[in-house]
């Protein structure tokens, strides 16, 4: 039970469950589109993706200068329904609606050169 406790723990706090419905709805995505979305700098968004890569819930793979995130394949019965509700349940939130309307519309800052 404490795993899964720990589970529902992580998803407790609102901005990782956004960004844990945006990639069950539109799959893997780049750092800095998910920051777009949520109206929220890089660098918060990327420490709550830390905190939900620590708990085994998503995945990165670097490509360039940009770490791109998806959900990690579900390890139990709990964390696979979990993913099915949020990409059906949560789909039609109001704050998640808005979320997909700036994800659409978001575009990575160009690279900086040294």
């Amino acid at each position: 039970m404490k795993k899964e406790a720990e589970l529902f723990k992580v998803l407790g706090e609102e901005t990782r469950l956004r960004l844990v419905t945006l990639l069950a709805i539109r799959g893997e995505t780049c750092v800095c589109h998910l920051a777009g979305a949520l109206d929220v700098p890089d660098f918060k968004i990327s420490r709550h993706l830390g905190v939900l890569r620590s708990s085994g819930l998503v995945e990165a793979r670097r490509e360039g200068t940009w770490m791109h995130y998806r959900l990690a394949r579900p390890k139990g019965k709990l964390a696979s329904c979990l993913q099915a509700c949020l990409e059906n349940c949560l789909a039609s939130n109001t704050q998640v609606k808005r979320d997909l309307k700036r994800l659409a519309k978001a575009q990575c800052a160009p690279a900086k050169r040294s």
